[in-house]
């Protein structure tokens, strides 16, 4: 009942789902490349990054200077709620890459 409720909390804010969908569109992207795209604060994206992460919806990979976050191969709720995202019509801001 935890995972759920954890789940169910998690997607009810319409930032995180953009930055699902956006991951499931764009693959894996770096915190800055997000910032950039999504015109957010750092500490505000970490936040809501953090949240996905800790949901089990999110890897979070280092790569240099940089972490790269990727969305995960879940199952059973969290699988049928990202198939439910990806059918989404939400209009997402454009790439922009960054250069670190």
């Amino acid at each position: 009942m935890d995972e759920f409720l954890k789940t169910v909390s998690t997607l009810k804010d319409e930032t995180r789902i953009k930055i699902l969908k956006f991951l499931l569109l764009h693959n894996e992207r770096c915190v800055c490349e997000l910032e950039a795209s999504f015109n957010m604060l750092q500490s505000r994206l970490s936040r809501h990054l953090k949240i996905l992460k800790e949901a089990g919806f999110l890897n979070a990979k280092r790569d240099g200077k940089k972490v790269l976050y990727s969305v995960k191969k879940v199952e059973g709720f969290k699988k049928a709620a990202l198939n439910e995202i990806k059918k989404l019509k939400i209009d997402l801001p454009a790439l922009k890459e960054c250069s670190i």
